[in-house]
């Protein structure tokens, strides 16, 4: 969200904010009437035909279109759901635009990650559930990426990428215990 509205500030856009509700407070003190952006984020209750609609018709008129992330899915209570990247698909697709994309899978946010740690990215791991936007995005930038087998992982996921996963762990205690046995 920092990283939307940072980019929001830069160019000084009003948006319409297409983002959960929690979310909302991240962006106070961000003009939105009349907006000439649009952001999109997890926002399942804005996710209908006219809110949509107007978003196209306003990336139609050259309002930039930001994604937060451009996940396909994340795991619900009650199973898989759809998450923002098939919206902004859809968006793109329709509008004849690429969307800015401020967080994963981009290499910039997997760097932003480790400003001021004093650490690089081949000293870096990530530990995540999504083949693509986790493991793919991070690897992307020369990390360590490991899959676990929790959330939204399905199998088959760690042959889906090239190259595949470092390691695929079942859940995240096995792949910290792999981590501190053999990559400190």
């Amino acid at each position: 969200m920092i990283a939307a509205r940072n980019l929001l500030e830069e160019k000084q856009v009003r948006p319409m904010l297409l983002v959960h509700d929690q979310a909302l407070a991240d962006f106070k003190g961000i003009q939105t009437r009349d907006p000439n952006a649009v952001v999109i984020g997890l926002a399942p209750e804005h996710f209908h035909y006219q809110t949509l609609n107007e978003a196209f018709r306003l990336i139609l008129n050259g309002a930039p279109l930001i994604a937060i992330h451009k996940s396909r899915y994340y795991k619900k209570t009650d199973g898989l759901a759809l998450g923002p990247g098939p919206f902004v698909t859809a968006l793109e697709y329709a509008t004849d635009t690429e969307a800015i994309v401020v967080g994963k899978p981009e290499k910039t946010f997997f760097l932003e990650a480790l400003r001021g740690t004093g650490c690089g990215p081949e000293e870096a791991v990530m530990i995540g559930d999504d083949y693509k936007v986790d493991v793919g995005g991070a690897q992307d930038v020369g990390m360590l990426g490991i899959l676990v087998k929790t959330g939204k992982y399905r199998p088959g996921d760690e042959e889906k990428i090239s190259p595949p996963p470092y390691l695929t762990c079942e859940s995240f205690h096995h792949a910290v215990d792999h981590i501190l046995q053999h990559l400190l």
